[in-house]
């Protein structure tokens, strides 16, 4: 996951400050232990500000409005006591190139800040803090004692230390093409490298990204770049520096991950009157290099610096949401929200699913053994009639025992084909007849008492690999809504007590997830569940009596229902379609041909106490789907 870095902290800052200063606090929301949103007020809107101090994700930019259930966060509840009603006045850095935001709350705009959150940026060192105005840390995101940290220790009512300043050369306008061509080739080495060694505030894209602006390779060496390329790489530098005091900014998504800046072709830095040569540098810097005669000068005030101690390698693949997310985007704050909220829900998806994976895969496991056992025992069940048949048998023919008989062959009474009875030399025959009589009796009572258990056993085993099914069809992270699924999986299994949650919460049960849409050759629609919850819904809630209802026969998988208008009939096109559709969402999408059976809604029924998702149904018809041939 790429993180945030310089670059990218100062365009979002830059706009919040232009579209959110000042601002009223109205409401402090925690999302998760890393995330504190901030719900805020202007005169012309009203929104949502993050605030992470996520190890791999960090970062602070417009979000999306958070779920509806109970915050129970001490921290969140700290800040709305201290916060709420107050109003947003500033974000600022604390100094020049420093990691750290400074959000300052006053009562009013142009009043002194009472309040201070510094939000610092810091990969996994970072962290939110708030302050009074005496400067001592009222409550912060993570505590970090003396013991976890002799550097910095960061505890409730001590007094808040910057973090340590970065001793890296501060990149500068001014500086000369030559001074910053000798700090980076003094040490030969790959372009990239040698540029993150020597300056601070620069991040690994950021780097790649430059060098490739100007058609060179970020692998390549310093002593093979001749002075064109020395050039066209040195005005790249300038560009960016540019964009940076300037808040020229352009979000997009690139091979590398994200960038904010839209870096010009090669000639361009050529032909653009702002960027001809070192000598003809903007406006501003050339009046901040006539207010300083030092040549690593730093940048003005409103920069945000942020060192990354990770980012995506030059030949990194792809970041996984590339794909789910446009190439450009209106602002930073969009930027970043969607990406980070992709990032972490794919990370969250891949958890979960696993985990939920491995808790089925062991449930399962041990109902199919406690079924085989089951089984095991009506199989010997199963020879009770003989016994009591034998013990029949030898009651009839009393005379024909002998005393130390081991074995006793009679005559049976239907076939009279020979029936060999085992005996116990140490008794009679009545003796031996009255032991197999309760041996039939124990065998019976045996079998009244298995055949129940088992029937429960299959019963959780069919809905267990029911859940399975929708689990099997979520391969992969698409969107918020197969997270949504997953979420509403791993609620069910705990509501249904296969899963044991100690700080369990209910999720929103308004925001509902959508079916799976899709529509029919003759233009029908067919919504098919996600999940058990869903089936439910579809089944019982929003079926009528035009529809039809579709499942896998016999094999797990979600329901679906082709809906239907009165007047209209479904061709044979709409039921294989619809059938394709089932079998695919089904245990055996993987098959060539799956039976598929379907009805009326009418004549789908749920059993008294059936779990979630369990269902049984009459004037059923067949059709075979095809999976391999399902447009999913």
């Amino acid at each position: 996951m790429q993180p945030v870095d310089f670059t990218t902290l100062t365009a979002t800052c830059s706009e919040l400050r232009d579209q959110w200063l000042p601002a009223r606090l109205e409401q402090v929301y925690q999302r998760d232990r890393f995330t504190v949103s901030l719900a805020l007020r202007t005169m012309n809107q009203r929104g949502w500000i993050d605030i992470s101090s996520h190890p791999a994700a960090a970062r602070i930019c417009v979000g999306d409005s958070p779920p509806r259930i109970p915050d129970t966060f001490t921290f969140s509840e700290q800040l709305r006591h201290q916060l709420s009603g107050l109003a947003l006045v500033s974000i600022a850095p604390v100094s020049p190139w420093e990691r750290v935001i400074d959000l300052q709350f006053a009562k009013r705009p142009g009043e002194p800040a009472l309040w201070h959150l510094y939000a610092e940026i810091m990969g996994k060192y970072s962290n939110v803090i708030l302050t009074a105005q005496d400067n001592l840390v009222v409550t912060c995101a993570h505590q970090v004692s003396a013991k976890q940290s002799s550097v910095r220790p960061i505890q409730t009512g001590q007094p808040y230390e910057l973090p340590p300043s970065l001793t890296d050369a501060v990149p500068s306008a001014i500086e000369s093409l030559d001074r910053w061509k000798e700090r980076i080739s003094l040490v030969p080495g790959q372009i990239k490298t040698n540029l993150l060694k020597n300056y601070r505030g620069l991040s690994k894209v950021l780097v790649v990204s430059m060098i490739r602006s100007a058609n060179l390779d970020p692998e390549q060496s310093t002593d093979s770049l001749n002075p064109h390329e020395w050039q066209q790489l040195f005005q790249r530098w300038l560009y960016w520096l540019q964009c940076l005091e300037n808040s020229k900014f352009q979000p997009s998504f690139t091979p590398e991950g994200y960038s904010v800046i839209d870096w010009p072709k090669p000639d361009e830095t050529q032909t653009n009157p702002e960027n001809e040569s070192n000598s003809s540098l903007p406006s501003s810097f050339s009046k901040e290099a006539e207010s300083t005669n030092e040549s690593n000068s730093p940048l003005p005030s409103s920069f945000f610096p942020l060192p990354s101690s990770f980012s995506s390698e030059s030949n990194s693949p792809l970041p996984s949401s590339f794909f789910l997310l446009p190439s450009s985007f209106s602002s930073v704050q969009e930027l970043l929200n969607s990406y980070y909220t992709g990032e972490i829900n794919q990370q969250v998806f891949a958890q979960l699913r696993h985990q939920l994976t491995q808790k089925l895969n062991n449930l399962l496991a041990k109902l199919r053994l406690k079924a085989n056992t089951f089984k095991e025992r009506l199989q010997q069940s199963a020879g009770a009639d003989t016994h009591k048949s034998q013990a029949d048998l030898l009651m009839a023919n009393l005379q024909h025992w002998e005393p130390g008989m081991k074995s006793i062959s009679l005559p049976d009474f239907e076939t009279e084909k020979p029936v060999i009875i085992p005996l116990n030399v140490e008794k009679n025959a009545v003796q031996n007849a009255q032991a197999i009589y309760k041996k039939h009796q124990k065998l019976k009572r045996a079998r009244i008492a298995v055949e129940p258990l088992l029937a429960a056993v299959q019963e959780e085993i069919d809905y267990l690999e029911q859940v399975e099914a929708a689990l099997a069809v979520l391969e992969t992270y698409r969107n918020t809504q197969d997270l949504q699924t997953l979420a509403e999986i791993r609620e069910e299994l705990i509501q249904q007590k296969y899963l044991v949650v100690s700080d369990y919460r209910s999720s929103d049960k308004n925001a509902a997830i959508e079916f799976h849409r899709y529509q029919t050759p003759s233009g029908f629609e067919l919504l098919i569940g996600r999940n058990n919850r869903q089936n439910d819904q579809l089944t019982f809630r929003t079926a009528n009596d035009y529809d039809l209802w579709f499942h896998t026969l016999e094999i797990p998988g979600s329901h679906a229902l082709l809906r239907l208008t009165p007047g209209n009939v479904a061709q044979e096109t709409d039921l294989q379609f619809a059938a394709d559709m089932t079998a695919y969402y089904s245990r055996a999408r993987h098959s060539e041909q799956v039976p598929v059976v379907y009805t009326e809604p009418k004549y789908v029924y749920k059993p008294k106490g059936a779990k979630p998702g369990m269902v049984v149904y009459k004037q059923e018809r067949i059709v075979w789907g095809r999976p391999q041939q399902a447009p999913a």
